[in-house]
């Protein structure tokens, strides 16, 4: 037991010891937070998926066996369509996905209407359709694996992916 905990101290040290300091920015470049690196100094590439999930969230999500948009996901696609208008070349997967509750057709289906009521949302806020492609999953591609009710909520999803 002895053994196992001055190993671990050790692997520590030794990792600790390997790490280096973050690169400096490069003169001219983008500024950064105040004070130097800290807590959302990350390198995100504006225009990326990273930026999106930052800048304004990659998901909605639905009720059990429902499509519809809800007020919060509206507010988030309004942020989705303002982060499209910035990023003009910039084209987008809607993914629709389910809850491992149903057939597979029906969940394919649903995932499908999913998809497309997100995309309709941008449509509307005029992106052209012409960017955004749909994709349903269905219950294929679980985001959670699990079978209670926080797994199957979080299954229950649209996600928007930059191509």
């Amino acid at each position: 037991m002895h053994t196992k905990i001055i190993s671990l101290a050790g692997a520590l040290l030794l990792l600790a010891a390997c790490s280096s300091p973050p690169p400096e920015a490069p003169p001219g470049g983008p500024p950064g937070p105040p004070g130097g690196a800290g807590i959302g100094s990350t390198n995100i590439v504006p225009g990326s998926q990273q930026d999106l999930e930052a800048s304004a969230g990659d998901r909605v999500f639905f009720a059990f066996d429902r499509s519809d948009i809800t007020s919060e996901s509206q507010q988030i696609l309004a942020r989705q369509a303002d982060w499209l208008r910035r990023y003009p070349n910039v084209t987008v997967t809607i993914e629709g996905h389910c809850d491992e509750r149903g057939t597979r057709e029906y969940n394919l289906a649903l995932g499908e209407r999913r998809a497309q009521a997100v995309k309709n949302v941008l449509v509307a806020s005029g992106i052209p359709a012409s960017r955004i492609s749909t994709i349903s999953y269905g219950k294929e591609r679980p985001i959670v694996v699990g079978s209670n009710e926080e797994a199957w909520a979080q299954n229950r999803v649209a996600i928007t992916t930059v191509n």
